[in-house]
Parts: C-alpha cells; sequence; structure tokens
C-alpha cells in the first residue's frame, strides 16, 4: 500500500514506516497528525485517483523533529565591474514517520 501526498507545495510518494522531510510543519514533536491532501492511493494493487484529492482518504504521520537543512548559498557577479554578492539560507524542515493511510 501506498499514497501521494501534497505538503508544503510538493508531492510525496509514501508508505507506512517511511520516514521524509517536509516543509515546515507548525505541530509539536511527538505528536499525531493528519494529512487529508492525499492524491492518489494504492490499495491491494488497486490505484485510486483523486479529483484533485482522494474523498476520505487521511494519511497518520507523526512528528519526529524540527530542524534546518543543508546550507543553500547565491553568488552574484558582475564582470569587470567589482560587484559581488553572497547570500544563503537554511530551509525550516520537520521530519516525520508515515504511521498509517486509511483509504474511505
Amino acid at each position: 500500500m501506498f499514497a501521494i501526498i501534497k505538503s508544503g507545495g510538493k508531492q510525496y510518494s509514501v508508505k507506512p514506516g517511511d520516514t521524509l522531510k517536509v516543509d515546515s510543519i507548525k505541530a509539536d514533536e511527538d505528536s499525531v497528525i493528519e494529512i487529508n491532501d492525499v492524491l492518489a492511493v494504492s490499495d491491494n494493487g488497486q490505484l485510486s485517483v483523486g479529483a484533485p484529492f482522494v474523498e476520505g482518504a487521511v494519511v497518520k504521520a507523526k512528528v519526529i523533529a524540527h530542524e534546518k537543512g543543508d546550507k543553500l548559498l547565491v553568488f552574484k557577479r558582475k564582470r569587470r565591474k567589482d560587484y559581488k554578492k553572497r547570500y544563503g539560507h537554511r530551509s525550516s524542515l520537520t521530519s516525520i514517520k508515515i504511521e498509517d493511510i486509511k483509504v474511505g
């Protein structure tokens, strides 16, 4: 069984027991969240695709930790003008563990 969920404007393929890092979610650590934005669910070889979401499908996940991603550097320069600028940031991420996928 697997599902395709939408979180933070991105799509993830998940199975029960998977651990993944998604964009920051406002939830306490060790709390269980329900993700209702399920785009598709496969159960016993039968695929259900939503338009845009599957009715009644819910993915339950446990929040493991809030952390920061790797540093992303942006370097700008203009040739022959002695102009150099360096920017950088670290994205806020949330680690979640998929516990259960319920269909309808």
